[in-house]
């Protein structure tokens, strides 16, 4: 089981506006900003990245499904939209939303807004009611980007929604986006090496996937959930990024 090292404790929005939380409509003119920003991005990342990308064929072509992934800086999410072969409808935190430029871009994008560390029903509601239309829904389970360059413990919203959605998850890892050390390249005008992993799929519950003891309550049911999705991002990671799950080995 890992062991959490001395971190602070997860972040709770202090921003309470349920009112813009919802499952983004996918209308002609958001369908045209997000080609017109992942072509913009795919840019960017190309002047000040060198990515490296596998595993594009592990992807599945059709939802639903749900994208876990980990959390390094503020590129990972520029990352993703540049190499997956679909627009996620991402969870992004409600502090984003008053942001100068960059709020109004995650708007324009549509994103299904979080509060963190509140039993936010609404983003609960918007991610399943996505689900169940069929699209990928982008979720980052550590709930927060790494304090300490690796895996931080799970938490459990991610597997609520697989095990209540019946549902894929689709396993993505990204290593290099550190912001101290991205933004320091760039200042120098240096490229960072980066990675984008995609694993297989898997599905919690079946012949083909990660079983799931019968366990007595539904909290002990999403911690072992949490638990086991959390080893996959980890087997996916360099050693030197898996954090608190450094027990877990390489071997798929």
């Amino acid at each position: 089981m890992p062991i959490a090292p001395s971190l602070p404790p997860k972040p709770v929005s202090e921003v309470w506006r349920p009112e813009l939380t919802r499952l983004p409509v996918l209308t002609p003119a958001r369908r045209l900003v997000r080609g017109l920003l992942r072509g913009l991005v795919r840019f960017l990342v190309f002047c000040f990245t060198r990515t490296e990308v596998s595993g594009l064929e592990n992807f599945p072509k059709n939802g639903p499904a749900l994208v876990v992934m980990n959390h390094l800086g503020d590129a990972d999410p520029l990352i993703m939209l540049a190499f997956l072969p679909v627009f996620p409808e991402a969870l992004a935190k409600i502090e984003l939303y008053n942001l100068p430029v960059l709020g109004a871009l995650f708007h324009a994008y549509g994103v299904i807004w979080l509060h963190r560390g509140q039993p936010d029903r609404r983003a609960i509601r918007a991610a399943l009611e996505g689900l169940r239309v069929g699209k990928f829904v982008g979720v980052a389970p550590e709930g927060r980007e790494s304090l300490s360059g690796g895996l931080e413990e799970g938490t459990e919203g991610a597997a609520f929604l697989a095990i209540k959605a019946c549902v894929p998850l689709v396993p993505v890892t990204i290593t290099g986006t550190q912001n101290a050390r991205l933004y320091g390249n760039m200042k120098r005008l240096r490229r960072t090496p980066v990675t984008l992993r995609v694993g297989k799929a898997f599905v919690f519950g079946s012949a083909i996937g990660y079983h799931l003891p019968e366990l007595a309550n539904r909290q002990g049911t999403l911690r072992e959930a949490t638990r086991l999705l959390m080893e996959v991002l980890a087997r996916q990671l360099p050693p030197e990024y898996r954090g608190v799950y450094s027990y877990v080995d390489g071997s798929m």
